[in-house]
């Protein structure tokens, strides 16, 4: 025998949004918090230290809770309008059609040199009569000759190209290579190798120079403040004179002043310095 027809088949119960998407959780208070747990606060508690980002530590295993207050689960986020147009039904039932608008006229601007011209022809020379002259004959401008394009038709070159050019395809095998490290690091060393030749010609033809041959190249100046003399005696000439002749006294001189950069004592005439 054939079994018997089973009873109409259950069709899957639907879930609702808030079982599939339940709501946000909602702040902790003090009453949530275990003791020994990371958010206890021991003496004066308020719930202000719970519902604080900045206090508030997540809890072990459980997503982060939102610590701001948030209105009940029957609000309703964004703007309510109140609708009057009835619908859907409303909409399906009595369908609105748009009636198109005929295009406004477009205000063309005004032709100042024909404006201009026809002032001239009248006889109008001063801005007065040619502000008048424009109040009386307002003429407008010609949509063909606003147009640039249908006054005279822009001249491209015959193998012109529109639009932008097309990167260069990514050498994706040099990246991967590192080829440019590589060219880089060539560079570096074929520029230190340059200065390294370069030093070497700088160093076979160097030579070492000392003090001596410094200040015999150029002495450094001197300034030499005269002695001071009273005034009635200072026509007076020496008295005794311990050179032999005059050619040794201005020789023995010269070499006082050549080593006057080396000697010690406030008249250079002390032991050489030892720098």
């Amino acid at each position: 025998m054939a079994a018997a027809p089973s009873g109409p088949k259950e069709l899957p119960r639907r879930r609702s949004a808030s079982q599939i998407c339940p709501p946000p959780r909602r702040p902790r208070t003090l009453a949530e918090v275990q003791p020994g747990s990371e958010n206890e606060r021991l003496g004066v508690a308020r719930d202000s230290m719970v519902q604080n980002p900045l206090i508030a530590k997540a809890e072990l295993g459980k997503p982060r809770r939102s610590c701001y207050t948030l209105p009940g689960y029957d609000f309703a986020y964004g703007l309510y309008l109140h609708g009057a147009d009835g619908g859907v039904p409303e909409a399906i039932g009595h369908w609105h059609s748009m009636k198109p608008r005929p295009p406004s006229p477009r205000e063309m601007p005004r032709n100042y040199v024909a404006m201009n011209r026809g002032a001239l022809k009248a006889g109008y020379v001063t801005a007065r009569e040619f502000n008048l002259y424009r109040q009386l004959k307002d003429i407008r401008c010609n949509e063909d000759d606003e147009s640039r394009f249908k006054r005279a038709a822009p001249k491209v070159p015959p193998d012109m190209t529109y639009g932008i050019l097309a990167r260069p395809s990514t050498p994706f095998f040099d990246l991967l290579q590192h080829r440019y490290k590589e060219v880089w690091m060539e560079q570096q060393r074929a520029v230190t190798m340059a200065r390294r030749v370069e030093k070497k010609k700088l160093q076979k033809g160097k030579v070492y120079e000392t003090r001596t041959t410094l200040l015999r190249k150029q002495p450094p100046p001197v300034k030499l403040d005269s002695l001071w003399h009273m005034p009635h005696f200072q026509k007076v000439g020496p008295h005794l004179s311990t050179f032999p002749d005059r050619e040794a006294h201005k020789k023995a001189f010269s070499v006082y002043h050549s080593e006057i950069p080396v000697r010690c004592g406030p008249l250079a005439q002390g032991i050489y310095t030892a720098a």
